[in-house]
């Protein structure tokens, strides 16, 4: 159950956890930029992609790279589906939840599960341009001279017990989530780089599809 709250969570690089962070400056003007989001990511119809997740585990030295690919389409569905190196399809329709685990299949209902609700939310935010309006979450934004950062802090408790922060990387050019990073209390941390992203592409309602 852990490894799906984190999966749910999935929407170039490493970011390590500070005060501040390298190569990025914070931002002064966060209306400005929160308006900007908001607009940019209105635009966004659909998205599909290539991913490459991160896993670093406080206990080990070595870190377990997955590999996959990752669609969205409004309102509120989104695919991500695991290749390598195991199988593994998550699938989120509105206000339910798909999971198929090898043989396993499962289907969940986030009205039935705050957590649910809350993670649901975050994902669809960070693509909607909505995420700065999360009061599940006090957040700060740094910027460079191509991308933004919004750091998130959990507020809510059932998410304060998971994570410590989110990290999500915004570029500039279109104001699309390319990396999303995720804390965990314990001290494992996931990377999630979404590379090979197409915009607005036409994908049928069949990939989003829970029976």
């Amino acid at each position: 159950m852990h490894k799906l709250f984190l999966i749910l969570l999935m929407t170039s690089g490493g970011i390590s956890l500070k005060a501040q962070y390298t190569g990025y400056i914070p931002l002064t003007d966060l209306s400005k930029f929160k308006e900007l989001f908001s607009v940019e990511a209105q635009k966004v119809i659909s998205i599909k992609s290539d991913f490459v997740q991160e896993k670093n585990l406080s206990m080990l030295s070595e870190k377990i790279t997955s590999k996959g690919k990752f669609w969205f389409k409004k309102e509120s569905r989104v695919r991500m589906e695991y290749s390598q190196p195991f199988q593994y399809l998550m699938i989120i329709n509105k206000d339910k939840v798909f999971v198929k685990d090898g043989q396993k299949q499962n289907t969940i209902s986030t009205k039935s599960n705050k957590l649910f609700q809350q993670i649901n939310k975050i994902m669809v935010d960070c693509i909607q341009g909505t995420v700065l309006s999360n009061p599940d979450f006090s957040t700060r934004v740094f910027g460079n001279n191509t991308a933004y950062l919004v750091e998130l802090s959990p507020v809510s408790k059932n998410l304060k017990e998971f994570f410590k922060t989110i990290v999500v990387i915004v570029g500039k050019k279109d104001y699309s989530v390319t990396n999303i990073e995720m804390n965990e209390i314990s001290g494992d941390n996931t990377i999630i780089h979404f590379i090979n992203k197409e915009m607005n592409s036409n994908l049928p309602d069949a990939l989003f599809t829970i029976n």
